[in-house]
């Protein structure tokens, strides 16, 4: 089978995602079109170089629908052959569109893609495009429907974490995030933002909060107490589908839940004959990804079963993966991936993520590869895995491998 190689990896600076953030006045277009010229200018690409892109993003409605991907192509330097797909699984949209890529030029349909995705929650904001599971009744009842704050909750109440744990490992996400950007890890794959007039207007993680404690943390009223509590009562739902807990524990809050911002990322994936077509050294091989589904009302645990597998159906073991990105969606998701695998908290999102940086829906897939990617060279290590809980009850992994 043809290898898929990743060739370059690039993502915005993430902004906060309301109207004083620094991106709030870039479109969605705009933004994915400064990333995709970033990958065609940065590898010096004919502007029919690849064969699609293909575009993750979440809230497919307003200035995000009608096929953004496609609109960004025509918005950007590349050619109008190009065409564009856009795809929404959710929060791993933007890994989903690097594992469509990779397979594709595994099966032999074409020799390069551009991958990612965008989100522009301050634009258009999270859920204002409708869901079925959530809105029709026959749907939510029949699936004990709760929102996301919820069950993560219950993933701390089910799994027994604490509320002192997931502050503290908020912290230390703003500790190491901070760290990063004080060494500039981040350097080689951040595009710096500009506005219409070339001006920059962001170069850095805009959401960071490095000097956030857990006493600050303790302070914080838990977010989702009042909805499971009193109105419309989604504990309750939780619990019948759950009968074995008394009740939810809700540990979960602003500062150890991920941020709600801006952004976008792109990779460029080809095979062997690419490269060399453009001169281009491969940095890593897509050596695997796997997707899968999961119980609906707990959701965010989909990065469990996903990373068991991955790993079985490619004769791999958890030691043989040398670092690790969990998206920190909300504290417990990350607590109960290190618990049921018993993985040293020091290989698992050693920069920091999206509870310090934020969680651009549909691209933090594609960021996240992106950063195990330069994380594996900075280090000198071989193997890498990204991982994500998706809404509804799903899990998508990726496994890179330095080449």
């Amino acid at each position: 089978m043809t290898e898929a190689y990743i060739y370059d990896a690039v993502r915005s600076p993430r902004g906060k995602g309301r109207k004083d953030g620094a991106l709030h006045e870039v479109t969605a277009v705009r933004l994915s079109a400064q990333i995709l010229n970033a990958i065609k200018n940065r590898n010096n690409l004919d502007g029919h170089a690849v064969e699609d892109v293909i575009w993750g993003n979440v809230t497919q409605v307003m200035e995000q629908g009608g096929c953004l991907a496609r609109t960004a192509v025509l918005a950007s330097e590349l050619d109008q052959s190009i065409p564009g797909l856009a795809i929404n699984r959710f929060c791993a949209s933007g890994m989903e569109a690097v594992n469509l890529a990779a397979n594709q030029i595994k099966g032999g349909a074409g020799e390069a893609y551009i991958a990612g995705g965008i989100e522009m929650m301050g634009r258009v904001p999270m859920g204002s495009d409708g869901a079925a599971i959530a809105v029709d009744p026959s749907v939510a009842m029949s699936t004990y429907f709760v929102p996301q704050g919820i069950s993560a909750d219950l993933i701390a109440t089910e799994y027994g974490f604490t509320r002192e744990q997931a502050d503290a490992l908020a912290v230390e996400s703003q500790i190491r995030a901070k760290a990063a950007w004080d060494d500039n890890r981040f350097a080689k794959s951040i595009i710096p933002i500009v506005d219409q007039n070339g001006l920059p207007i962001l170069d850095h993680d805009e959401y960071m909060r490095p000097g956030t404690t857990t006493e600050a943390l303790g302070a914080l009223k838990a977010s989702f107490k009042d909805m499971g509590e009193v109105m419309p009562g989604f504990d309750k739902v939780a619990i019948m589908k759950y009968p074995h807990l008394e009740r939810l524990n809700h540990i979960h809050h602003a500062g150890n839940s991920s941020g709600i911002v801006d952004g976008s990322a792109a990779l460029l994936i080809g095979n062997k004959e690419f490269g060399e077509k453009h001169g281009l050294k491969p940095r890593a091989r897509i050596r695997a990804n796997a997707k899968i589904g999961t119980e609906p009302t707990i959701m965010l645990t989909g990065p469990v079963p996903v990373t068991e597998k991955i790993l079985h159906d490619n004769g791999m073991k958890i030691s043989d993966i040398d670092l690790f990105e969990v998206n920190e969606a909300f504290a417990a998701v990350v607590l109960r991936f290190m618990q049921a695998f018993d993985v040293d908290p020091a290989i698992v999102n050693v920069n920091g993520g999206a509870i310090a940086m934020g969680h651009p829906l549909g691209a933090t897939g594609a960021m996240i590869v992106g950063t195990v990617l330069d994380e594996l060279e900075r280090q000198d290590k071989e193997v890498g895995m990204a991982t994500l809980c998706i809404a509804s009850g799903m899990g998508v992994a990726t496994i890179i491998e330095r080449v």
